[in-house]
């Protein structure tokens, strides 16, 4: 009775991951066929499934139309920059914080960070707008880096103080009897440690600053300094949509991030699994 139970609850999970997986990988799968389709096909009803000869004709338009590898290009350098500069400023901060800071202190600093996260961004971009509009630093692709670097400071800092926390006091002081400074101690003792924890840091701003936006609609306005998602926006318009241009950008936006976890997917496991435990 029990063993026919078992089979039954083992039946039925597989089944519930089964729709899952076909409802979580439909989109995607219609997104990738439709690239590969003609406009014609695109619009045949009743629907093509698959497409009888798949062509590149979509990418075609959309590198040499469309301009997508200037875009792609922009939205790599600020992703990387960003996020790296993000990574560099949470580790030395969340180090501090998990290190030298007081109790109360530390409190009172960890709840102003996850303030900043409940806090609606959108309220302060009309002042931001103003102010970097008055210092003529809109247009920037600097400018949007530095923006996305101070908005994932605030959550990597959580992050990072939770992997320090980990570590023992004692691998650090033994850096310090051995002659290292702090920031020594820092990059050539502690960080080696806590790789997984890097790895998911950078992973977690990297995504979040590739797929931002609205700063970007904001603050650029210039088509040498278009990022990935404000060209993918733009493929929308009054007059309609050009699904064979925007399958094939999509497709192509999602390569940077399938390539980021799937080689930091070991390493990003482990680190918000280490980071969770105690914080």
């Amino acid at each position: 009775m029990i063993t026919a139970r078992r089979a039954v609850l083992g039946s039925g999970k597989v089944l519930l991951l089964s729709m899952y997986l076909v409802f979580a990988m439909g989109p995607l799968y219609w997104i990738i066929i439709t690239s590969l389709k003609d406009v014609q096909q695109i619009y045949t009803f009743p629907l093509v499934y698959f497409p009888s000869h798949p062509t590149l004709e979509s990418y075609r338009k959309l590198f040499s139309f469309a301009n997508f590898g200037i875009y792609f290009r922009n939205s790599v350098l600020v992703s990387i920059l960003a996020a790296g500069g993000a990574l560099l400023v949470c580790l030395v901060s969340g180090y501090g914080l998990s290190r030298y800071t007081a109790w109360r202190s530390k409190k009172a600093i960890l709840l102003g960070l996850y303030f900043t996260q409940m806090f609606p961004g959108f309220l302060l971009m009309v002042p931001l707008f103003t102010m970097l509009s008055k210092l003529r630093l809109t247009d920037n692709l600097a400018t949007l880096g530095g923006l996305y670097t101070a908005m994932m400071v605030a959550f990597g800092t959580i992050m990072a103080k939770s992997f320090f926390d980990r570590i023992p006091e004692s691998l650090g002081e033994a850096a310090l009897i051995d002659g290292c400074s702090t920031l020594e101690s820092l990059f050539r003792v502690i960080l080696p440690v806590t790789l997984p924890g890097i790895v998911a840091i950078f992973s977690f701003a990297f995504v979040n600053i590739w797929n931002e936006l609205f700063l970007a609609v904001m603050f650029l306005s210039s088509e040498s300094n278009t990022t990935v998602p404000v060209a993918l926006n733009s493929f929308i318009s009054k007059a309609g949509v050009s699904w064979d241009v925007l399958s094939a950008g999509i497709v192509t936006s999602l390569l940077p991030t399938m390539l980021v976890f799937s080689f930091g997917q070991k390493y990003i496991i482990a680190g918000l699994t280490e980071g969770s435990v105690k914080g």
